[in-house]
């Protein structure tokens, strides 16, 4: 586990996609651009996405954890973006694994959780993103960025409360996300500077 993290740490961070021209998501359809939805506060967390990676992947590989973080894969590997981002319609299997400490020394390095349900929905607005299943439950829109990478904008649902629909109305629950696929079938959500325990959070998606 812990050569696994030192190999990605040390993988030089990909340079930053270039602008979007415009935001048609194919078809002739134009789709919203993430760049007039996000908040202040959001768009300081993508714009250091990196930091986020350097931090919790040293804290990973530092500190206790909870869970086979080695079985993960390319999955904690900062460079792992394939082309041909934008994933199919249809349910998943997903699970979160969640790299450094808020709370410094005394948190736990990282911790790989359990599998779930979440699905991708086509709307209107684009592609959406949504957690069916466990205690935390995010949900929100896939915005196309580039061949690599699309953007998420979403909010969280907590214990027993109806989906999320609320983006940049309770900043407390706003998330913002890069959408990466990863192999052939197998994608993640990164999550930089997350609101509460970890620095970085990964949601692995695969189909159900």
């Amino acid at each position: 586990m812990a050569s696994a993290i030192a190999l990605a740490a040390c993988t030089p961070a990909l340079p930053p996609p270039p602008p979007l021209p415009d935001a048609s998501g194919g078809g002739g359809r134009i789709l919203p651009d993430w760049r007039a939805s996000i908040t202040g506060q959001d768009r300081d967390r993508l714009n250091r996405i990196d930091a986020a990676w350097s931090l919790a992947l040293e804290q990973a590989r530092r500190q206790e954890g909870s869970g086979d973080l080695a079985s993960t894969g390319r999955l904690i590997d900062p460079n792992a973006a394939l082309s041909n981002v934008a994933p199919p319609v249809g349910d998943y299997r997903c699970r979160t694994v969640k790299l450094g400490s808020q709370g410094g020394e005394q948190g736990l390095g990282y911790v790989v959780y359990g599998w779930f349900a979440c699905r991708v929905e086509e709307t209107p607005n684009g592609l959406k993103f949504i957690k069916l299943t466990g205690s935390q439950r995010p949900a929100g829109l896939l915005f196309p960025e580039s061949d690599r990478r699309m953007v998420f904008l979403g909010s969280m649902a907590l214990a027993s409360e109806p989906p999320a629909n609320s983006y940049g109305q309770r900043p407390e629950r706003d998330m913002v996300a890069v959408l990466e696929r990863i192999e052939h079938r197998r994608w993640r959500l990164v999550i930089p500077w997350p609101q509460y325990e970890s620095n970085l959070d990964l949601l692995d998606l695969v189909p159900a």
